[in-house]
């Protein structure tokens, strides 16, 4: 059983399916985070798929919950993915909005990187984070690109090297991040693993400005004083 299953379910940051779940959970580890929030896809906590859909399919019911006091923080991690795919990160923010503000959420400023909506009777700040940079079409995958710690960047760019040079690509343009990233990851001591061994294995600059700017971001929702 997953660390994030034992944890009362209070404080929730929503991902888009079980390879973020446990990328984020080792993120919270660093910060000493993963004992107070629950890291969950759709299905951990009641909802029907595990997708960027389902996230949206499911934040309301998430909402009411956040409004009724079940549950006190709440944040959601999903990829902008891109504008000629039905995706792009205006229309993550238009979706995110539209669902939030019938429960009382208006988007604001952010002092501390990531996204915040700020409610009109108190409650916490609800988050959002649009991978990789909440200003760029991508995904997970592109964040963990610019963050990659300086002793892998060799590595990496070999990676990428190898898949732009496939004979034949199955996958779709969008995903080359994806191909790329996984490529490094198998190149890794433990190959076959997931992205959570990125920060797991330290393959991470933890001095990079997107890493700290994440770090502050989850901080703020889950570690800040209650109203």
């Amino acid at each position: 059983m997953a660390i994030d299953d034992h944890i009362i379910a209070d404080h929730i940051l929503l991902v888009e399916g079980e390879s973020d779940r446990s990328f984020f959970v080792e993120v919270c580890k660093t910060l000493g985070l993963h004992t107070s929030v629950k890291v969950a896809p759709p299905k951990h906590v009641g909802g029907s798929h595990n997708t960027k859909e389902g996230v949206f399919n499911h934040l309301p019911i998430l909402l009411s919950q956040l409004g009724d006091a079940q549950i006190t923080r709440l944040a959601v991690v999903v990829d902008a993915d891109i504008e000629d795919n039905g995706g792009g990160y205006n229309r993550v923010i238009d979706r995110v909005t539209e669902i939030v503000e019938p429960y009382g959420f208006t988007f604001a400023s952010s002092p501390v990187g990531g996204l915040l909506f700020q409610h009109d009777d108190g409650l916490a700040d609800f988050g959002l984070w649009v991978m990789p940079n909440n200003c760029d079409d991508g995904m997970l995958e592109d964040w963990i690109k610019s963050c990659v710690h300086p002793d892998e960047h060799k590595l990496l760019a070999h990676a990428e090297t190898v898949v732009d040079t496939l004979p034949q690509t199955k996958f779709k343009p969008i995903h080359i991040s994806k191909a790329e990233v996984a490529t490094w990851l198998a190149w890794q001591k433990q190959p076959g693993h997931g992205l959570y061994r990125a920060v797991e294995d330290q393959l991470i600059d933890t001095e990079s400005a997107l890493f700290k700017e994440l770090c502050v971001w989850l901080t703020h929702i889950y570690s800040s004083e209650d109203k």
